[in-house]
């Protein structure tokens, strides 16, 4: 049997650092199947239980963000941040990887640190149109940036920078449906304009609430509407239109490609891998950032789609007041929305996890 392998891959935090990370390393087995490949998140984060069941081990770092208003939290960040720099040394050694992957998140900061330092190839994987914090610090250490936004070709101004996009589920490639059958997995009806509403795996409380308080206007209108309310806010919606059944309430959607096949307009958040999703579908989208997201990178995601005229932004702000006037706009503009579809759908890169991987091995130590 031939050597294995070994790679690192650290980072996580949320679905957008997590699940393409678990792309990069499914690519990463389909090409060099007896390649060893190990995880490193944060403690607490739901890295820890999804990189286990998607079948790769991982180890968790006690690192973790400053809290604001939490004093006596804070005063111990040094302290995890050094022993999590020393364990990410420990770590690198042991294992002697011939790349080390940085997908974003807190945990890739030591990690790919620690790689560079001990002269082991890295590459980090930027996700938004503007460049998280630890990337930030990083570019000036690794040996290659992947980005998914070519401005950010300007922000690298010196480095080495690739734009790949961004790694997204295979399902959705491969077995998006006829809006027919998709339409009937939901039990809706064909002839009726039907929306989806993603806000994520926890959910949205904004978008939420704009629902409820539009939902007569859904109604009236004759709409259809998947509601994925999100596993927080599940209980206190699931009940809104329980007589209606025209009106779909989810805690979680598990058949994506049924939901983007059976949507006429789709509106969601605007996180790296909803909107690389939305482009490989190419659907008219609205796009909510959320305005908790440090450096506002939702909404500079959806900045580098409208500058295309490659989607419809509404503030979180006025959600609930506009959004059944822009619904009514796309409806009533089907020219319109199938321009913004189109020009979306120009932007999708369905291949990021074999470009991705491309990098890695080009960089690999033998």
């Amino acid at each position: 049997m031939s050597k294995s392998t070994h790679y690192i891959i650290s980072g996580g935090g949320s679905g957008g650092h997590i699940f393409p990370a678990i792309a990069i390393a499914n690519t990463i087995k389909s090409r060099e199947p007896n390649a060893a490949i190990l995880f490193v998140g944060a403690l607490g984060k739901m890295e820890m239980e999804k990189v286990p069941q998607a079948g790769y081990p991982i180890v968790g770092l006690p690192i973790a963000g400053l809290q604001r208003g939490k004093i006596l939290v804070n005063i111990s960040l040094p302290f995890k941040l050094l022993y999590s720099l020393f364990y990410s040394f420990y770590l690198v050694i042991k294992h002697k990887p011939s790349v080390a992957i940085g997908v974003g998140g807190y945990a890739s900061g030591p990690l790919l640190f620690a790689a560079a330092m001990l002269r082991v190839p890295t590459i980090i994987q930027e996700q938004n149109a503007v460049a998280g914090l630890t990337n930030r610090i990083l570019a000036r250490y690794v040996t290659v940036i992947c980005v998914a936004y070519d401005q950010l070709i300007t922000t690298y101004q010196g480095r080495n920078v690739v734009v790949t996009g961004n790694p997204i589920r295979k399902s959705i490639l491969n077995e998006i449906p006829s809006r027919e059958i998709a339409l009937d997995f939901f039990g809706l009806d064909a002839s009726k304009k039907t929306i989806l509403l993603i806000g994520g795996s926890l959910g949205a409380a904004t978008l939420n609430k704009a629902i409820k308080e539009n939902l007569e206007a859904f109604i009236s209108n004759d709409w259809q509407l998947i509601w994925q309310t999100g596993k927080i806010y599940f209980d206190t919606y699931k009940d809104s239109a329980s007589q209606n059944s025209s009106i779909k309430i989810v805690q979680f959607i598990d058949n994506m490609p049924a939901a983007y096949a059976a949507a006429d307009i789709v509106i969601s958040r605007a996180g790296a891998l909803s909107i690389a999703e939305l482009q490989v579908v190419g659907k008219p989208t609205v796009f909510v950032p959320s305005p908790n997201v440090t450096d506002d990178q939702q909404t500079k995601n959806v900045m580098a789609l409208t500058s295309k005229n490659a989607a419809i932004y509404l503030n979180d702000k006025e959600v609930s007041a506009d959004l059944i006037n822009v619904i009514n706009e796309l409806i009533a503009s089907p020219n319109k929305a199938r321009e913004i579809a189109q020009n979306l759908r120009t932007m999708a890169i369905s291949d990021a996890d074999e470009r991705i991987v491309d990098e890695i091995f080009k960089i690999r130590k033998p």
